[in-house]
């Protein structure tokens, strides 16, 4: 399992040749000025909730791409009045794929599209392949339902958001890893503007001090699980 950070929140997981991109938000964020999207592949979309900063170039990649849309009911049914194939799920929910499975958990945020369409509730994902897994918190606060995920999955590393302010900081992050039972985290949803902007150092510091392994991907950067 290969995981590359596009910027903010957006991911390409590669699993057996098999590309997934999740929350694709790249030719705003100028932070990601060194990714082309017409460079990045994808075979699915994941998408945790419908604010822009998350899906502001699904419609773009999908066509290009001809991925599949994988979300919550509401946001594959804005994008299917568009022409865009997806498949809905709903929380608990899994959608099983030849090399992968990707289950919808909960998240604790709000979700409304650019144009005021309501995008459902928010969620987040975990993604087994083989013996490898990933959590993929979404955009949310530190919630107790997290500590459901280790009853049935071992993770092998997760995805959380440390930027504070719309989301959980660096200290409800490390609890987060607590509960979900995984010392190893890699961080999003941080210093892309200003709102979110935290000392990174510190914050790897601070992981580091409770024995665990904040990572911290420059962008187009990736790293093997």
């Amino acid at each position: 399992m290969k995981i590359t950070s596009y910027g903010h929140a957006c991911f390409g997981i590669e699993i057996n040749g098999i590309n997934i991109v999740v929350d694709p938000f790249i030719t705003a964020n100028p932070l990601a000025s060194n990714i082309d999207l017409d460079s990045v592949k994808a075979h699915y979309i994941l998408v945790t909730h419908a604010h822009q900063d998350h899906i502001l170039d699904v419609e773009a990649l999908a066509r290009k791409t001809g991925a599949l849309l994988i979300s919550n009911y509401e946001i594959v049914m804005y994008y299917n009045e568009k022409g865009l194939k997806g498949h809905p799920i709903n929380h608990g929910g899994t959608f099983k794929a030849e090399n992968f499975s990707a289950k919808y958990v909960n998240a604790i945020h709000t979700s409304s599209f650019p144009d005021g369409t309501y995008g459902g509730q928010p969620g987040g994902f975990v993604i087994t392949a083989g013996d490898k897994s990933l959590y993929i918190a979404g955009d949310t606060a530190l919630t107790m339902d997290m500590k459901l995920i280790p009853m049935t999955t071992k993770l092998t590393a997760s995805i959380l958001p440390i930027g504070d302010n719309f989301t959980m900081g660096v200290d409800d992050a490390i609890i987060a890893s607590d509960f979900v039972e995984c010392d190893k985290v890699i961080g999003c949803h941080y210093n892309t503007f200003p709102p979110i902007e935290i000392e990174t150092e510190e914050a790897k510091e601070k992981f580091s001090n409770k024995q665990k392994e904040l990572i911290l991907l420059e962008i187009g950067n990736s790293i093997n699980l």
